[in-house]
């Protein structure tokens, strides 16, 4: 019996190779009763002509352990003899300092008749966070037809749990569905939009309050299943969907499953600050603009594409100097032919310039946002293939069809077309000077691309199409390091750790009311860093007829400072925006946004970028459901500091305590505001026990104080 163990300090992971064969020996927190894993735990499981391969049926041949180390680590780092001296003889070790993201990375052997099997797995030292996927390699001559890939696979015994899931829609985004495990559970979308329908991502409660997190980190159609076990207890896989997926393998091909992330934690904190830890360090790409986190202003809402033009946008600029605002966007409406055109029929012809509304072109536009001192960013769905577009006319092979009915993207399981994506978002950056590409993409393709002259198969051109698009993105960003890459999907319909290896960050959704925010930024960062999600404040939308609740109006004599302030400082959890004519906006308006602004360039975003996260309080609901308090605190890395934003949302009580979380008891805390008010001292006992008392604030009241 040979031991390979890959615990970290919070993480007991142990894996035993016996008689050719690999068992998961534990799996669980440090010094702590909860969760466990079954040894029948089959790690991985890869279909073919309807029988199943796992770890418990396939040969396991050997191990390697590569124990890499991050820029910033321990500089005299432990003699790696066999990892904890128990490795066995079919473990290999290496020492490879690249820049890295303190990660042990297992790989494991195994092989069936015809075909081999790479289990690799990711663990981030210092967290109980493990990343999982596979490769499976065709070895013999005859070829493979693989129907279905789980990326992880685990057993756990029969207990108490509850699921948490996070429906989604176009702004319906993070709707929390507890559920309590009894029967059969599946958490999926076939969309082929990752969070249309469910976000990829679910935290199983076990009586004991421990969590165990899963997310898979793709950006089509995925699945996550919660199986009864014959003998009692369950079955916990997930990775791409099987619906309408296959994948056929000649000789000496390989294909990659999804990776997949699991992560143990005390409680629902834990695992959201772990997920955000190992994105910063490993998954987000960051450049110099990206970990500025830049205030933005963008024209979408107050303006769309109909009321949008140079003379207005270019108006816009100069009052967003004077705000403080850092980058400023050109939304959908600068392309396509000139003259009243709906952006949506002409999306593929990035070629095309409206000259009726920007006569002298985008780069002119560019230009003068630079000469005020600030950014520029555009917007493009380089997937999306309009009605009108010329170019599904010019290149009909770059359209994706299934069954022969075009689906209205342009297929990058096409290597040509893939080509064509970089070549033209690459013309874009550089004849426009662009420092920030917002990539969108607003449409379902479900079960994707199924043409045979593309270069993949019927089952797999959803896959191949997701994969060509990370290509792309890494090539620009390659190419272009110092340019920020946005992700959005109709807002925040394709969210998940996939994409946000590829993105520098991601719009969280298209309304933008001040629950609905407070709701989607609670439930993004369960599975996102702060610095990962991009949101504007309360929007004036120019929409006839927008969310009932989108009523937001700058000019209403009625708005009140408290109001603003409440909007405001929603937009200040995590990367601020805000959509307004801002040339239009009263003058005491401006001033108060100028104030947010420079408080938040000063003293708030750096809270975002470095802080843990904690929820304060629970999940408050669109609908007027769950909490009507909320309360969120940022902790420095070294406890020196914390912020805390505290909201009291319509139809809440009167007044609340509000206790902190993880401070240091008898350590005198000062608490004040950003500006000048002083509140009190308290001990870290007290702050933890009992609480800060909030009793002054109205509905729609924020208070922004300072821990130190």
């Amino acid at each position: 019996m040979n031991l390979i163990d890959l615990s970290t300090t919070t993480l007991d992971l142990v894996l035993e190779a016996t008689q050719n064969r690999l068992w998961l020996q534990g799996y669980g927190l440090k010094a702590a009763s909860g969760f466990e894993a079954l040894k029948t735990s089959g790690l991985f499981a890869v279909y073919m002509d309807e029988q199943r391969y796992d770890a418990g049926n396939l040969k396991f041949e050997r191990v390697i352990v590569d124990q890499s180390e991050a820029e910033n680590a321990n500089p005299h780092p432990p003699t790696p003899s066999p990892l904890h001296g128990r490795g066995g003889e079919n473990t290999e070790y290496t020492r490879d300092y690249f820049q890295s993201k303190d990660v042990d990375h297992a790989v494991m052997f195994f092989l069936g008749v015809g075909f081999e099997v790479e289990h690799h797995l990711q663990v981030y030292r210092d967290t109980a966070l493990i990343e999982v996927w596979q490769v499976i390699r065709a070895t013999g001559d005859e070829p493979l037809h693989i129907t279905r890939l789980d990326s992880f696979s685990m057993d756990i015994p029969a207990d108490d749990y509850e699921v948490l899931a996070f429906n989604s829609d176009w702004g319906q985004e993070f709707e929390p569905v507890r559920t309590a495990l009894k029967d059969d559970l599946v958490l999926e979308t076939r969309k082929g939009r990752s969070s249309k329908g469910q976000h990829p991502w679910f935290a199983l409660f076990h009586e004991s309050g421990q969590v165990l997190s899963g997310s898979v980190a793709w950006s089509g159609n995925w699945v996550c299943r919660f199986e009864r076990l014959a003998e009692g207890g369950y079955r916990l896989s997930g990775g791409l969907h099987d619906w309408s997926f296959s994948k056929d393998l000649a000789a000496g091909e390989a294909v990659e499953s999804a990776h997949c992330v699991l992560a143990l934690g005390r409680d629902l904190n834990h695992i959201g600050q772990q997920y955000a830890q190992v994105g910063r360090r490993a998954w987000y790409p960051h450049n110099a603009l990206s970990s500025t986190l830049p205030v933005e202003w963008n024209h979408w809402w107050s303006y769309e594409d109909v009321d949008i033009n140079e003379a207005v946008f270019l108006e816009n600029v100069k009052a967003a100097a004077q705000l403080g605002v850092e980058i400023c966007t050109l939304d959908a409406g600068w392309f396509g032919p000139s003259g009243e055109t709906e952006w949506h029929s002409y999306r593929g012809d990035w070629d095309l310039v409206n000259h009726e509304r920007f006569p002298n072109g985008i780069r002119a536009i560019a230009d003068a946002v630079h000469a005020e001192g600030m950014k520029f960013g555009l917007w493009c769905e380089i997937e999306g293939l309009g009605k009108l577009a010329a170019l599904a006319t010019n290149s009909p092979e770059f359209s994706a069809l299934r069954d022969d009915v075009p689906l209205g993207y342009v297929c990058l399981g096409n290597a040509e077309a893939q080509e064509w994506a970089y070549q033209t978002l690459s013309r874009l950056i550089e004849e426009y000077d662009c420092d920030w590409v917002k990539l969108d993409f607003n449409l379902d393709p479900e079960a994707g691309c199924n043409r045979v002259d593309h270069g993949h198969g019927t089952g797999d051109g959803l896959y191949e199409h997701i994969q060509g698009y990370y290509r792309v993105l890494d090539r620009i960003r390659e190419r272009f390091p110092e340019v920020v890459l946005e992700n959005c999907a109709s807002g925040g319909l394709r969210i998940d750790l996939g994409v946000m290896k590829h993105t520098h960050m991601t719009f969280l959704s298209d309304p933008d009311w001040p629950v609905h925010d407070l709701q989607i930024f609670w439930g993004a960062t369960t599975m996102l860093a702060a610095d990962a999600c991009l949101h504007w404040s309360f929007s004036e939308w120019r929409m006839p007829n927008p969310p009932p609740q989108q009523t937001f109006n700058p000019r209403d004599p009625s708005l009140t400072a408290q109001q603003l302030d409440f909007y405001t400082r929603i937009g200040m959890l995590g990367v601020f925006g805000l959509c307004q004519k801002l040339p239009k906006l009263p003058a005491w308006v401006s001033k108060r946004l100028a104030k947010h602004i420079q408080i938040y360039k000063t003293s708030i975003r750096r809270f975002v970028r470095e802080a843990d996260l904690y929820r304060l309080t629970e999940q408050p609901r669109r609908n007027g459901e769950g909490e009507r308090w909320c309360a969120f605190q940022y902790s420095l890395p070294d406890w020196s500091e914390h912020v805390m934003f505290v909201f009291r949302l319509p139809d809440a009580e009167p007044d609340r305590w509000i206790k902190l979380l993880n401070l240091e008891p008898e350590r005198l805390y000062q608490i004040s505001g950003f500006e000048g008010e002083v509140w009190k001292s308290m001990r870290g006992r007290d702050l933890m026990d009992k609480g800060i008392h909030f009793s002054t604030l109205h509905e729609e009241g924020s208070v922004l104080l300072r821990v130190y």
